[in-house]
């Protein structure tokens, strides 16, 4: 593994505090020399750049973050930030809010498909709880 700049660090810090330790350890365990420039480009882009700004909350950069990725129809990372929302503040209305936005602004069928990814993770996350 290569030496980590202060922005990487900054990005593993901001990517812990959004997804958890547990995902952020099983995610970047053991590096191969062929994913390692990937885990480093997200750490420091997404997580480092971007994440770690402090010009919107991280509740709003979250609820950012899912209408896109539904909007997209990246469902696997839409149930993993909603899964962050736990550590982002935003809550099961924010999301809502994302979703109805999602069905303006990119279709119905994602927004669809988005909610019930969703409504799944958050059940999920109910049962987790008790």
């Amino acid at each position: 593994m290569s030496e980590k700049s202060e922005r990487y660090d900054q990005g593993m810090a901001t990517r812990r505090s959004v997804l958890g330790g547990s995902y952020v350890d099983a995610a970047t365990k053991k590096p191969s020399a062929y994913d390692e420039p990937f885990q480093t480009l997200i750490t420091e882009a997404a997580w480092g750049h971007v994440w770690s700004r402090d010009t919107i909350t991280k509740r709003e950069r979250s609820m950012m973050t899912l209408a896109l990725l539904a909007g997209l129809g990246n469902f696997e990372e839409l149930a993993l930030h909603t899964r962050a929302t736990a550590n982002t503040g935003a809550t099961p209305d924010d999301i809502m809010e994302a979703m109805l936005h999602v069905a303006i602004y990119a279709g119905v069928p994602r927004a669809n498909h988005g909610i019930k990814v969703v409504k799944q993770v958050l059940a999920e996350m109910e049962t987790e709880k008790a």
